[in-house]
């Protein structure tokens, strides 16, 4: 396997008062993949991007990006990053090519003018090139962010909460220029809330809370792993009691022993199959329901059991 383009190790952030952003993260990223980092308000998320663009300082671990140890060829390996961050800091009285330009100048590169227009073109701002930014919506905001963090040609780009704020048809128009920037050979990390991009985009997939990554795997990997299904028999007249015929699959009687639920699977396939041999174990015993509601675990779902677990848990 080839050198991961990042490496993260016991990474560790302690601010004054002792809160811990970050409790030993260790973290691999492979060339060319797009990695989701899920987790709530205050998890780590942006404190983890921070530490490695270079604007938080961390208490302890150690940082490799393209092979090189971060804490002595920052600057090297900064220049081949690209950050877009949730805040949006811009000259709002600058124009929107003059203000992509500079960034490409911040790190050391020379002019090149076919090069923004590509940018600009890319994601669809050439015709908004000569207007300040001020003037501009909140998703072409956005979209000059994700231009001034390509002007300098990153290998690898963060996405802090890049959708954040705008609204469904802009949100999949940025998915597809993250795809597009994939194809392109660009490594891309992204935060999120939105449980449905990581589904939509990522090969991969990660969980942090408290500053402790949870979770980190293939997505696919992921929903047969921790997936479940779920069924819902609506009984034509209740029971009291599980019948001893079922005794062996997950069950349990709601609403009054109207409803027999069930859950259980593990994301392959066996949820549907034990679903599909309650249905004709409920046949046998000659009892009837009129209704059958059925549905697989979401990568949200997962998300939201992984966090629900840590309550509790001291940070």
């Amino acid at each position: 396997m080839s050198e991961p383009i990042l490496r993260i190790e016991g990474l560790t952030k302690v601010y004054p008062g002792g809160l811990k952003a970050l409790d030993g993260v260790d973290l691999e990223i492979r060339k060319g993949e797009i990695f989701a980092l899920l987790g709530p308000n205050g998890a780590g998320k942006t404190t983890l991007i921070g530490a490695v663009c270079g604007i938080v300082r961390v208490t302890g671990g150690s940082i490799h990006a393209f092979g090189q140890d971060m804490a002595h060829h920052w600057r090297s390996a900064r220049r081949r990053i690209g950050l877009v961050p949730q805040e949006m800091g811009f000259d709002m009285f600058e124009t929107v090519e003059r203000g992509v330009a500079y960034s490409r100048g911040l790190f050391g590169l020379g002019p090149d003018p076919a090069r923004i227009e590509e940018v600009l073109r890319s994601l669809s701002l050439w015709d908004k090139r000569k207007e300040q930014i001020r003037a501009l919506s909140g998703g072409m905001k956005r979209r000059v962010l994700i231009a001034k963090a390509l002007a300098h040609d990153p290998e690898l780009l963060f996405l802090d909460e890049p959708t954040a704020g705008v609204d469904v048809e802009l949100r999949r128009d940025m998915w597809r220029q993250i795809d597009r920037l994939r194809d392109q050979g660009v490594t891309v990390i992204l935060t999120t809330h939105y449980i449905e991009e990581a589904e939509e985009m990522a090969d991969r997939v990660g969980v942090i809370d408290k500053g402790r990554l949870l979770l980190v795997d293939d997505k696919d990997a992921i929903m047969a792993r921790m997936g479940r299904t779920e069924a819902h028999f609506r009984l034509a007249a209740p029971l009291s009691a599980v019948p001893d015929a079922l005794c062996a699959y997950p069950l349990h009687l709601e609403d009054g022993g109207r409803t027999l639920t069930y859950r259980g699977g593990d994301g392959s396939g066996k949820g549907k199959a034990e679903i599909a041999a309650v249905a004709q174990a409920l046949a046998k015993a000659d009892i009837a329901y009129t209704g059958l509601d059925q549905k697989e675990s979401s990568l949200e779902d997962i998300f939201v059991d992984l966090v629900e677990q840590t309550k509790g848990v001291p940070a």
